[in-house]
């Protein structure tokens, strides 16, 4: 990213247009008869804050960003009711029929520039005016008040911990409606480069990326009078209104002044919403222009029909109904039975686009075939795991043509029954390389790519309660699976600085194929046949099947949780193994098979 964001800011083509005798300073780029794509910046911030963003969108559409009134080069009204929200909506549509007399423009907003475009998508006008709205890090100020009330009218813990929260976040716009004091603050912040260090402790922004006017120190000031203006009057007197103008709401899970609670009511008033949960900060515009740029330009292409999306993100991925984990693209490996089918089904209801891999493409197909019919994109490749060239191709494919995976599940595997000292080098060599290496090379083709995107991501890697359950008759099973389970611990403390969390996931009996295809070394075939029959048989009268373990995988990567022990023999072995490790001992010189 830092490669990208050095470059110059762009050839803005300045301008001027006039609302009520307020005179705001517009800035064109890209070709006047495309659509037109209106940018509004919040406080403190100028139109510079899109430097980043607005060249690649003027490659398809005609670009326009203005500095909202009381910034950088427009006008400074003196009064703070010049601040209210209606004037700010007003500025937007002088704006819109300005540039775009003809046509409705779509509009990309952050912050303040995101509320205060709200408040014009809720006006009957919008229908005509506004073609589609992305909402960055700000909040329908109408929604948030009723939001509050609601919380209060069924103060259950968790709704008063949402307000607790929320309040916690939003204690300095307390302190903006004093008098003077916060003036004297944001003389010291207006510096550029307390700003940008400020910018970069709070949310690792880095600080070649943040592009500011030299009008800095005196639009944090000016800017105190969007939160005098708004915040007490909206949030006392909600009156939220239906807007049936597109939406695409991005919601940051570590923004440090919104909560993403506070947008779960949106759906009520937003006709056409779609949402895109992203772990990132407040100032996305910054941290991660390209990933933001890509999800506009989805959203647009969606919109206006303008011919394919952005190579990065796939269109139905991105644009699903607001639930967890929708929008998320997935890639499971041995998705084409057990565990990795069940998975996959589990999260195309959630709305998650798949890209399903097996060694048998046909199952992996059939899998596909059933998650579009749930309502999701997916997408089948054959793959063997153990082949680690074979394996970084299709990492790479993957990238090039559904983008960074946001979800890995490392699935895969295979069985070896019996004694260690029968088995041949072959199978030895053959599960390690699928169990292990295949986990192991999975997390880290991925694992890289989440890393430079930088906005964090979740690798599952299924072990087996054979991790910390000994058996003589399981020995290399066991070895190879107790290698996942401490590979994705070691892996989740080296990705942890970059958000990505790593699950291990330890199902116990459970009724799957990959019993019926288990070699177990040292038997001839009949014995082989009669025992591998035996233990199917156990396995099914068992009766826990994968979407058992299918549901825990999804608990596991929507709470991050580190190790998770599936089945109650399970959960009772890793406890024992953890606490009395000499029961586990004794138990291994048992003939299990399991």
């Amino acid at each position: 990213m830092s490669e990208q964001a050095v470059r110059r800011r762009p050839d803005w083509r300045p301008g001027t247009v006039t609302n009520n005798g307020i005179r705001l300073a517009t800035y064109e780029l890209g070709d006047p008869m495309n659509p037109t794509v209106v940018l509004v910046h919040g406080w403190p911030d100028t139109h510079h804050l899109w430097t980043h963003i607005a060249p690649r969108l003027a490659e398809k559409y005609h670009v326009v960003a203005y500095d909202c009134r009381g910034f950088g080069d427009s006008d400074r009204p003196r009064k703070v009711a010049a601040y209210r929200l209606d004037e700010l909506a007003d500025d937007l549509y002088a704006v819109a029929e300005a540039v775009s007399p003809d046509d409705a423009v779509h509009v990309v907003a952050h912050d303040w520039g995101s509320v205060q475009t709200w408040e014009a998508v809720s006006r009957p006008r919008a229908q005509a005016r506004i073609a589609s709205f992305v909402s960055v890090s700000g909040p329908n100020l109408d929604h948030l008040g009723q939001f509050v009330r609601d919380q209060f009218a069924n103060p259950t813990p968790r709704h008063l911990r949402n307000v607790l929260a929320q309040t916690m976040s939003s204690a300095y716009t307390g302190l903006f409606q004093l008098p003077v004091l916060p003036d004297l603050l944001l003389r010291g912040m207006g510096n550029p480069t307390v700003w940008k260090q400020f910018l970069r402790t709070v949310e690792g922004t880095p600080p070649e990326n943040v592009d500011v006017a030299g009008s800095l120190r005196r639009d944090m000031i000016t800017g105190l009078a969007l939160y005098r203006a708004n915040i007490r009057s909206k949030l006392m007197r909600p009156n939220p209104r239906i807007t049936t103008v597109p939406v695409l709401q991005v919601v940051n899970e570590r923004d440090i002044a919104l909560r993403p609670a506070i947008y779960d009511n949106t759906p009520t008033y937003a006709a056409k919403l779609w949402r895109r949960d992203t772990p990132t900060g407040h100032w996305l515009p910054y941290t991660h222009p390209e990933y933001l740029t890509d999800l506009v330009l989805d959203f647009l292409a969606l919109q206006t029909n303008s011919g394919e999306p952005a190579p990065t993100i796939e269109r139905s991925r991105l644009f699903t109904e607001p639930r967890p984990l929708a929008g998320k693209l997935v890639v499971i490996t041995g998705a084409g039975s057990g565990i990795g089918r069940e998975t996959a089904l589990a999260l195309a209801e959630r709305g998650c686009e798949l890209v399903l891999a097996d060694l048998d493409l046909e199952s992996a197909d059939e899998t596909a075939r059933s998650c579009k019919a749930a309502g999701s994109s997916a997408h089948a490749y054959l793959l063997d795991v153990s082949d680690t060239p074979g394996f970084a191709a299709f990492a790479a494919r993957v990238r090039d043509t559904h983008g960074v995976p946001d979800i890995v599940i490392n699935n895969a595997g295979i069985g070896l029954a019996g004694g260690v000292l029968a088995a041949s080098d072959e199978q030895v060599d053959r599960l390690l390389d699928v169990n292990l290496r295949g986990v192991v090379t999975g997390s880290r083709e991925f694992g890289r790519q989440m890393v430079d995107r930088g906005v964090g991501g979740h690798i599952v890697n299924v072990a087996s309660a054979a991790a910390f359950t000994p058996s003589r008759s399981l020995g290399l099973y066991a070895a190879s699976k107790a290698g996942v389970l401490l590979f994705s611990e070691s892996l989740r403390a080296e990705l942890a600085e970059h958000r990505i969390g790593v699950s291990a996931i330890c199902p116990g009996l459970v009724d799957t194929n990959i019993v019926s295809s288990t070699p177990i070394a040292g038997l001839d075939a009949d014995t082989e046949r009669a025992q591998r029959d035996r233990l199917d048989r156990f396995y099914q009268r068992r009766g826990f099947t994968p979407d058992r373990v299918a549901r825990d995988i999804v608990s596991a990567i929507e709470r991050n949780k580190a190790v998770v022990p599936v089945t109650v023999e399970a959960k009772v072995g890793y406890r024992i193994y953890r606490f009395a490790p000499w029961l586990s001992r004794i138990g291994a010189r048992q003939n299990v098979t399991g």
